[in-house]
């Protein structure tokens, strides 16, 4: 073939440029780049491979000159080609495969009848991101040195628009999962109580703060029969998405046996073996459940694998830990649950918390830790429950400084106001 000169070079890759930038649909841009390049260099076929994450070039797009496509395009290119241009990262031009000495040997060259072949990386910054290949079975010579410059222009214009359409398509798929982690965020907002409940004798706080934009924290609040309340908090051994659906289906889970079932161990025993039933993955969750009446100050209580939540006496002005009735839900669907009973006075409380409280660290890795969350609690064991629960808020937060919360945080307080 005549090749084209310098001139109609910068012309032929002005106007290849231009088309390539024309769109940043990533597999539009492949197939426009392998349709200019069969069509500029007059070539049988074209290939074209991209670096994978793995770090292995993987075939995007293959077809002839009559633009079909080719099937198992791994099996019809000199594999000793691409691999030795993807390593070392320098074009190639053999003008006939079957008389080349280091190619002439090779077996795929022999089955396949490989004449003319020209194979140009495809680099950006200096890094082969992956590999333009074309070939002629039918001809010899019919490829030239200003061929294979040619193809090297094409192959730099196709190297950034193929980055640009990548980046395109990241930014895309970022915004997407951007979107839907925000209904995902809004979905668990409305599973969060928006207030706390109104209960003779008692006064209640709560926060439920993520780390991230889902979280594997919740608490709730579940209205019983003859007046009582079941408070939980909980805590998913996860993170992201899947702890975020792990949370609401147990939150189902707990919410049908609180109400279903006639004492809170029996309770947490039925809901253990839904949610080790339905766990995938290893996952489980922490959590407490302490269910209280209005006519007293009894409050019941199972741990099930949970930080003991501290109860304040403000009699002794002390506390006291709600000590693990047995393992997270989640890991043993035999699992039974025992429960403790606990009688508050006016003035005592229970706080309620999730690990992200106590192992939240500052910038020197040092934890808030289970005796400063005391220290910051008794400071103000004389306010009201949302009182207690902004002053430790605070304290953990000034304690972090300017160091991002790495779990999510949440806290309940339940304060025994006066005896009914």
């Amino acid at each position: 073939m005549m090749s084209a000169s310098p001139p109609d070079h910068l012309a032929t890759l002005y106007r290849i440029s231009q088309a390539f930038s024309s769109s940043l649909d990533l597999d539009e841009v492949l197939d426009r780049v392998l349709d200019e390049v069969i069509a500029t260099t007059r070539a049988e076929r074209g290939f074209l491979m991209l670096r994978e994450p793995s770090g292995a070039l993987g075939f995007r797009v293959a077809r002839g000159m009559d633009q079909q496509g080719i099937d198992a395009p791994e099996f019809q290119v000199s594999r000793s080609v691409v691999e030795r241009v993807a390593a070392n990262g320098q074009p190639t031009l053999t003008s006939d495969a079957q008389s080349d000495s280091w190619l002439g040997g090779r077996t795929s060259v022999r089955i396949l009848g490989l004449r003319a072949i020209l194979c140009v990386p495809l680099q950006l910054k200096g890094n082969t991101i992956g590999v333009i290949y074309v070939d002629n079975r039918l001809q010899v010579g019919i490829f030239s040195p200003q061929d294979l410059e040619l193809l090297a222009g094409i192959a730099s214009s196709a190297a950034i628009a193929i980055e640009n359409a990548r980046l395109y398509a990241i930014a895309v798929d970022r915004g997407r999962l951007d979107r839907e982690l925000q209904m995902a965020r809004e979905v668990q907002n409305n599973l969060i109580p928006r207030q706390t409940p109104g209960l003779p004798g008692w006064d209640f706080a709560a926060a439920w703060r993520p780390a991230r934009e889902v979280s594997g924290d919740f608490y709730d609040f579940v209205p019983l029969d003859g007046g009582r309340l079941g408070i939980v908090i909980a805590d998913v051994t996860d993170k992201g998405m899947p702890a975020a659906l792990f949370m609401a289906h147990t939150r189902s889970v707990l919410r049908a046996s609180i109400t279903s079932r006639p004492t809170a161990a029996d309770a947490l025993t039925a809901a253990n073996r839904l949610v080790t039933a339905d766990s995938a993955n290893g996952m489980f969750v922490t959590l407490c459940y302490a269910e209280i009446g209005s006519g007293s100050g009894q409050v019941t209580w199972v741990n099930a694998g949970h930080n003991p939540p501290l109860l304040y006496r403000a009699r002794q002005r002390g506390f006291t830990e709600l000590g693990r009735h047995g393992l997270p839900l989640g890991i043993d669907g035999e699992a039974r649950y025992g429960q403790g009973t606990e009688s508050l006075e006016a003035g005592d409380f229970i706080v309620l918390y999730t690990d992200g409280l106590t192992e939240g660290s500052d910038s020197a890795g040092d934890e808030f830790g289970v005796e400063r969350t005391r220290q910051a609690v008794l400071s103000l064991a004389d306010a009201t429950a949302g009182e207690i629960l902004t002053g430790l808020l605070e304290s953990h937060a000034a304690f972090l400084g300017t160091t991002a919360p790495s779990d999510d945080v949440t806290v309940v307080v339940l304060r025994r106001d006066a005896l009914a």
